[in-house]
């Protein structure tokens, strides 16, 4: 099963943190095993948070919080650090980062969003692996310095997102993604089968699969959208779909 893994550590941690009445935590998720964690019916009496050290980051790290703490009381600060990593000279990419992140042994949950604006980078990470990073002195060919930030000055990125109207027979996913992504049914059906969309992070297979508001399409090479809104139809029959592309 997909996510098996992570759903057994995450229901051992959820399970310690009963049992010792202490705050427990994952590493870092990606969007996937974010949602394989929160639609886990064994999780669903856990009193789960997750937090990626900025409210819009994409990877975050969930907590489960003993019956005398409030999510308020949870200081990120303690679980997450920020560091700035600036070159020189020239402008190391995503993958740059990620590479001599990866090269120096560090574990890629250890890790959270690593942003990239020109010559500088933000890294989010837990604090164990904090020490490491802040000795990279090289990223891809760029020598770079690195220095810890507090996570209250991490800027805050700006999606920028475009919204797509259409109307559906039914809110099936090839329907629904046909008209998020501008294509027709049988360039959609043709995507699906060659397991190029994903549901709420998940390749899925099946055209007929029923869309709800707030799920999340993705197309490989297209991008990803969320649908907001479904309701009202039209004179013949067909329900009113209101959606965001997201540009960045």
């Amino acid at each position: 099963m997909e996510h098996e893994e992570i759903l057994k550590r995450a229901q051992d941690l959820a399970r310690r943190c009963r049992q010792r009445g202490v705050p427990t935590n994952t590493g870092f998720l990606t969007p996937a095993e974010r949602y394989a964690l929160e639609h886990d019916p064994t999780l669903r009496g856990a009193s789960m948070v997750f937090h990626g050290g900025c409210p819009d980051a994409e990877r975050t790290v969930a907590f489960f919080l003993p019956d005398w703490m409030e999510e308020d009381d949870l200081n990120p600060e303690e679980y997450i650090c920020a560091l700035k990593i600036r070159a020189a000279f020239g402008e190391p990419g995503h993958r740059d980062y990620m590479g001599a992140i990866l090269g120096m042994g560090v574990g890629r949950e250890w890790v959270g969003d690593i942003r990239v604006e020109g010559p500088e980078a933000i890294v989010l990470c837990q604090p164990s692996v904090l020490r490491y990073l802040l000795s990279i002195d090289k990223v891809g060919r760029c020598g770079v310095k690195a220095e810890q930030i507090a996570l209250s000055v991490v800027p805050k990125r700006e999606r920028r997102t475009q919204e797509r109207r259409f109307t559906v027979m039914s809110p099936r996913l090839d329907a629904v993604a046909a008209g998020l992504f501008h294509l027709s049914r049988t360039e959609t059906a043709r995507q699906i089968a060659l397991g190029a969309l994903s549901l709420n992070y998940s390749e899925c297979l099946k055209p007929d699969a029923q869309i709800r508001e707030g799920d999340v399409l993705s197309l490989r090479g297209e991008g990803k959208g969320r649908v907001a809104e479904i309701g009202g139809s039209s004179r013949k029959g067909r329900l009113f779909v209101t959606a965001e592309l997201y540009k960045n």
